[in-house]
C-alpha cells in the first residue's frame, strides 16, 4: 500500500463513451492517502463517470487506473467487487439508505457483508453514528428521519469499514446550505483522523472548498486548477 505522500489511487489517460458520446477524454488525476481531492464541473462535463471508473463501477475504454500500485483497470469484477466492499466507501446524493432496513442496521450494512458478526458489526456501527452525532436515530428508518439526517447516517455507512478511499458524488446535491455544511464539515474531519482519501465530486464551489486541491472536468479532460491558478 502507498506510504505518506505517495500516491494512493492514480488514473491516466482515461477514455470512456457511451455509444457516439464522449463522456472521458484522456482524463487524468491522482490522490494521496488523507488528501480530500475535489472533482467539479458543469452537469454533463464527465466528472460523475471518472469517479465511477477510479472507483472500478466502469471500466474505461482505455487508459490506466492503479490503486496502492495495483492495476485495477485489468482486475476481474471478483476483486474489483473486493475492494469496493472492503477498501472503498460511498457517500452518493440520495443516500441510497435501504429502506426497510433502521438506521443502525444500514451503517452496520457492509461489516455483515464481509462476514462481520451481527453485534460487532452493530456495536461498530453504534460508534459510527454517535461519530456523526445521529446515534439516537439508530431504530428509526431512513424514511423517519431528515435528509441532513439520513446524509449523516449514509457517511457513517460509508466509513465504518475503515475504507481507505471514499468516493462522495454530490454528497449534498438534496440538502440544504446548512445540512449541505454540516455534512461535509464531518466527512472531511472524519475521513482526515482515519487518514483516507476522498474523492468528491461537486458543482458547489462551498463543497469544494472543503478540499485540499481541485480538479476541474471540462468536456471529458482534467485540468488541476492548482496549475493554472
Amino acid at each position: 500500500m502507498a506510504g505518506p505522500g505517495t500516491p494512493l489511487l492514480v488514473g491516466k489517460g482515461l477514455d470512456k463513451s457511451f455509444g457516439r458520446t464522449r463522456a472521458l477524454d484522456g482524463a487524468a488525476l491522482s490522490i494521496s492517502a488523507g488528501e480530500v481531492l475535489a472533482i467539479m464541473g458543469a452537469s454533463g462535463s464527465g466528472k460523475s463517470t471518472l469517479l465511477h471508473c477510479l472507483a472500478g463501477i466502469l471500466r474505461p475504454d482505455s487508459g490506466t487506473i492503479t490503486y496502492g500500485g495495483a492495476d485495477l483497470v485489468g482486475m476481474d469484477d471478483r476483486g474489483r467487487s473486493a475492494l469496493r466492499r472492503t477498501e472503498f466507501g460511498f457517500v452518493f446524493q440520495f443516500g441510497q439508505l435501504v429502506p426497510e432496513l433502521s438506521c443502525l442496521e444500514n451503517v452496520a450494512l457492509p461489516l455483515r457483508l464481509i462476514g462481520t458478526k451481527r453485534k460487532q458489526a452493530e456495536a461498530k456501527a453504534t460508534e459510527w453514528l454517535a461519530r456523526l452525532e445521529v446515534d439516537g436515530l439508530a431504530r428509526r428508518r431512513p424514511g423517519d428521519v431528515s435528509g441532513g439526517q439520513a446524509q449523516r447516517v449514509a457517511v457513517a455507512r460509508a466509513l465504518v469499514t475503515g475504507p481507505k478511499v471514499v468516493f462522495a458524488d454530490e454528497p449534498t446535491g438534496a440538502l440544504d446550505s446548512l445540512n449541505g455544511e454540516k455534512v461535509m464539515r464531518m466527512l472531511t474531519q472524519a475521513a482526515r483522523e482515519t487518514h483516507a482519501a476522498v474523492v468528491l465530486v461537486t458543482h458547489e464551489p462551498r463543497v469544494a472548498a472543503y478540499s485540499d486541491r481541485e480538479i476541474m472536468v471540462v468536456d471529458g479532460h482534467t485540468v488541476d486548477r492548482e496549475l493554472v491558478a
